[in-house]
């Protein structure tokens, strides 16, 4: 009876209670917001023991509620106000100020909660991605910012937005440069009408003369230098800088979390989508240039054993392990083993445009322009730990792409014998010869390369490094016929009996002389050659019982007895069958 009445009463009181505005309760918030930076004369108060993080929160809730009373896909009235009045730009404008502090530790949770939870698109519109542009920039830029933890929020949230839809990429990746083209065009495509509408009106008689120059000249003077140049924006600082500034933290987890949502950029499904990420974003030069600069960073010389045991690090835990012996240059070798194994990571699950772009610049900045200079260096230094410094990126390759390219890069792009005198130029005839080197370190150290190389699944790995050698001898007979069974006649072999009743047989040598080996171009003696020169006559019948029948078969030259063992008959013999 109690419940019953409570509920009765609480359904009166609500029954009376006037419906709330929501629009005016957003607008009142919102203009409590502009309220306190005419009113405030503290400077020095954090915005936290403010009220603006109340009241971006009563606007985050007004917002979510009023999506859900409306119908799908229409925006409602706060909504509207949101955009119309470019309130994220001023909110922009605030955190970039840094005023009061802590501001943009606050615009940028207010932006993450509003474009995760208000289900609407919103990014397709100006007034949202121009200042998420603009949020952007102020971020990632420098290592160990106090507002890392909401930066790498913010982000999280495109990249989904992003997985979501690939077409918003062109949105958010859109930089300064950009929007000035765009900017520009427009005005070019005014210009000229306006132009030859006010010459039409001064010289009505050279109107068909006067429109096509003016046209070309208008759009040649008009148009910035940037148009002409592809791929505009790439030097801005965008999604993509900041992603890769947040992978240089100090802070593990905002590290990690960065290399996930850069991971989740770049395996967008959309072809179009892409191709913008690669021919018009800094992505793969920024992911390669940070490769180059840990590389850099590496002492210039380790020990090949030390680097040996840090080869099995991952890109999730890329700290040194702690059991290990320490060394110096420990956790620089760690930080580059790990973002290689993150680049191969990439490669391997990226979009197939995005993955033969980032492995040909690994191939092209890293292998060619940095570790190849430093194989082929004089210095024996320099060349064992570039030596063990490959053989450990070896070890942890696994995309097909950058396999690809560091195959192309180790023995070329054509399949063709790796031997030092047939191409003494390349550097896979260096490192043949650094197996034979003066230095055993350096020796043991390019055995160890081959070896981890030879592990690898590349047909043209096989090829260049083993078959070519093999193809131009006969080491096989081609088309041979199947053996047959001898099962019978390894019985009769083994029987104490089988040999009494040969012994006076006699067995001779076939009358027929062998045919002699095939001479080889190359001068190098066959396998048959080696076999059939040898000597195989033993005093009388005793031979048969010192070389087995199957052996026999593959001797070259050599004539089984007739009726002999089960063999095929044919063949001169002597003695009782």
């Amino acid at each position: 009876m109690l419940s019953r009445l409570g509920a009765l009463l609480q359904e009166a009181v609500g029954a009376r209670e006037p419906s709330i505005d929501l629009l005016e309760a957003f607008v009142e918030h919102w203009k409590g917001i502009t309220n306190y930076y005419i009113e405030s004369t503290d400077e020095n108060t954090p915005a936290k023991k403010t009220d603006i993080p109340w009241r971006l929160k009563q606007m985050l809730d007004i917002l979510v509620y009023e999506e859900r009373q409306q119908a799908a896909g229409e925006a409602g009235p706060c909504l509207e106000y949101l955009l119309q009045h470019k309130i994220l730009e001023t909110l922009c404008t605030l955190g970039k100020a840094e005023y009061p502090p802590g501001m943009r530790q606050q615009v940028l949770q207010f932006f993450s909660k509003v474009l995760a939870q208000v289900q609407h698109p919103l990014l397709h519109y100006l007034n949202v991605h121009r200042p998420v542009q603009k949020l952007l920039r102020l971020g990632g830029t420098v290592p160990g910012s106090l507002t890392e933890k909401e930066e790498v929020q913010f982000t999280t949230v495109l990249c989904s937005k992003i997985q979501q839809d690939p077409a918003l990429l062109t949105y958010i990746l859109e930089g300064k440069k950009t929007v000035s083209r765009k900017k520009a065009s427009r005005e070019a495509t005014v210009l000229p009408k306006e132009a030859a509408s006010s010459k039409d009106k001064d010289h009505p008689h050279n109107k068909a003369l006067d429109r096509g120059p003016c046209g070309a000249r208008a759009l040649n003077t008009q148009l910035p230098a940037e148009m002409d140049e592809p791929g505009g924006g790439v030097g801005e600082s965008n999604l993509i800088t900041s992603l890769i500034g947040l992978c240089k933290s100090k802070k593990g987890r905002v590290a990690l979390k960065a290399q996930e949502n850069l991971l989740l950029l770049v395996s967008v499904a959309s072809q179009a989508a892409a191709t913008f990420l690669v021919q018009s974003s800094p992505c793969c030069p920024a992911i390669v240039e940070h490769l180059c600069q840990l590389y850099q960073s590496l002492p210039t010389f380790l020990d090949p054993a030390d680097i040996a045991a840090l080869e099995g690090i991952s890109w999730r835990l890329p700290s040194a392990p702690s059991d290990e012996a320490s060394f110096p240059g420990k956790e620089a070798l760690a930080a580059f083993l790990g973002w290689f194994d993150y680049c191969d990571h990439l490669i391997r699950e990226a979009h197939t445009v995005v993955s033969d772009a980032l492995a040909k610049a690994v191939a092209e900045k890293l292998f060619a322009e940095i570790l190849q200079p430093q194989l082929l260096h004089v210095s024996e230094q320099s060349v064992l730990t570039s030596t063990a410094l490959f053989t450990a990126m070896l070890h942890q390759l696994c995309s097909p792409a950058l396999l690809r390219e560091a195959v192309a890069f180790l023995l070329g792009k054509d399949q063709q014998p790796a031997a030092p005198e047939d191409s003494p130029h390349t550097l896979c005839a260096h490192l043949i010869k650094h197996c034979d080197h003066l230095s055993d370190e350096i020796s043991i150290a390019t055995l160890r390369l081959f070896e981890e190389l030879l592990q690898k699944p590349h047909e043209q790995i096989i090829h260049s490094l083993v078959l070519c050698h093999l193809e131009g001898r006969p080491y096989v007979a081609r088309g041979s016929p199947e053996p047959e069974s001898y099962e019978d006649t390894l019985d009769l072999e083994e029987d104490p009996y089988f040999t009494d009743g040969f012994l006076d047989s006699g067995f001779q040598r076939p009358t027929k002389p062998p045919p002699a080996p095939a001479a080889n171009p190359d001068g190098k003696t066959a396998v048959t050659e080696i076999v059939s020169s040898q000597d195989l006559g033993f005093p009388g019948g005793d031979w048969i019982r010192h070389i087995r029948p199957r052996c026999l078969r593959t001797v070259p030259g050599v004539q089984l007895p007739s009726g002999t063992l089960g063999l095929a008959p044919g063949s001169p013999t002597t003695g009782p069958p």
